[in-house]
């Protein structure tokens, strides 16, 4: 079965989530659990104790957050199991839809990619 891992993309700095949206996801994750598609996942804290390391011409160097030009960050991830791409589709669309309902007013990218499964 493919894996998928769901991430969810937000502004940093903005209100907190409403409780009504953490009791949906609570139930949402608990039926993806039930059913064997949801794997492990959880909310991120802000960037103010994120570490980068950025490689670059051979080089490592470390960075400290918060990171001012940060408008974007990821607040929160999802490691999943569908029989098929068009099942995770749809169940990323529905997590999404649990933002638009129950948090209108933020703004949200959802985003779905495919675990490569390569050694």
């Amino acid at each position: 079965m493919p894996r998928f891992m769901g991430l969810v993309r937000m502004e940093e700095g903005i209100a907190p989530a409403p409780e009504a949206l953490f009791t949906a996801m609570d139930d949402y994750v608990g039926k993806l659990a039930a059913a064997g598609h949801f794997l492990d996942g959880g909310g991120l804290y802000g960037t103010e104790d994120a570490v980068n390391f950025v490689v670059a011409d051979g080089e490592v160097t470390r960075v400290d957050g918060p990171y001012a030009e940060a408008k974007e960050v990821v607040g929160g991830w999802a490691l999943l199991r569908y029989d098929s791409q068009q099942e995770a589709i749809a169940a990323q669309q529905e997590m999404a839809q649990l933002h638009a309902t129950y948090w209108p007013g933020c703004k949200v990218v959802a985003t779905l990619r495919q675990v490569s499964e390569a050694s």
